[in-house]
């Protein structure tokens, strides 16, 4: 049954209410944990925790949203087109990738004096990810995923936006190593955090950017701070 426009806007503005009401709600115990150190500015147990980074990513999100109004005002009144659209793939972009990021390069309790480690056989560290570690690999990236071909038309495309995936994702592994961050490099983590970027941006397909408008539509050079 095809359904008219408003009543499609309606329909995915409800599923997205209630995305966000379930979402919430399993958020909510870990959120609540994490308020009273990131209130009181206390670095442990807030920012060194999943619990207390996605706190503060929500916190963040009204500036964020301002930063995103402010940019598409500046664009519109220097004649941009798609103004709005492009401001907030831009800041989503760095909003929902940076928080995870930082995440992958606190340091273990070995930092610095154990060797890097690195795994190199596929799908054998899946199964002791656990579900919150392959959900969270599967977020790292989906935020660039998502935004990247609607922000630039060069990557508008599934296999492009794997490459930037997987190119990402695999100089994160990279830097962890270098680092000596006592973490694990492992093919797994790049094979989720690509498989997240690539879902993504097929959720977000309707949206992509087409055509070439000129010099921003070049591939960008950069991994989530474009």
């Amino acid at each position: 049954m095809n359904l008219p426009t408003p009543s499609r806007r309606i329909v995915a503005g409800g599923l997205a209410l209630l995305a966000l009401a379930c979402a919430g709600h399993v958020l909510r115990g870990p959120l609540r944990m994490a308020a009273p150190r990131c209130a009181a500015g206390r670095w442990h147990g807030c920012l060194d925790t999943f619990n207390g980074v996605v706190l503060m990513t929500l916190v963040a999100l009204p500036a964020a949203l301002a930063a995103a109004w402010a940019l598409a005002r500046r664009r519109r009144a220097a004649g941009g087109a798609s103004a709005r659209r492009m401001s907030l793939a831009e800041v989503g972009m760095v909003h929902g990738t940076v928080p995870f990021l930082w995440l992958t390069m606190m340091p273990g309790a070995g930092a610095g004096t154990v060797p890097g480690r690195v795994s190199l056989v596929p799908l054998r560290d899946l199964a002791t990810m656990g579900p919150l570690g392959i959900a969270g690999n599967l977020l790292l990236l989906a935020p660039l995923g998502f935004f990247a071909p609607v922000r630039w038309a060069a990557l508008a495309s599934p296999p492009r936006i794997l490459a930037l995936g997987a190119g990402c994702s695999v100089l994160i592994e990279t830097a962890q190593y270098v680092l000596r961050l006592d973490r694990v490099s492992s093919v797994d983590d790049v094979l989720v955090n690509t498989t997240g970027a690539v879902l993504a941006a097929l959720a977000s397909r309707r949206w992509w950017r087409t055509g070439d408008a000129g010099p921003s539509a070049h591939t960008p050079t950069t991994c989530g701070a474009a």
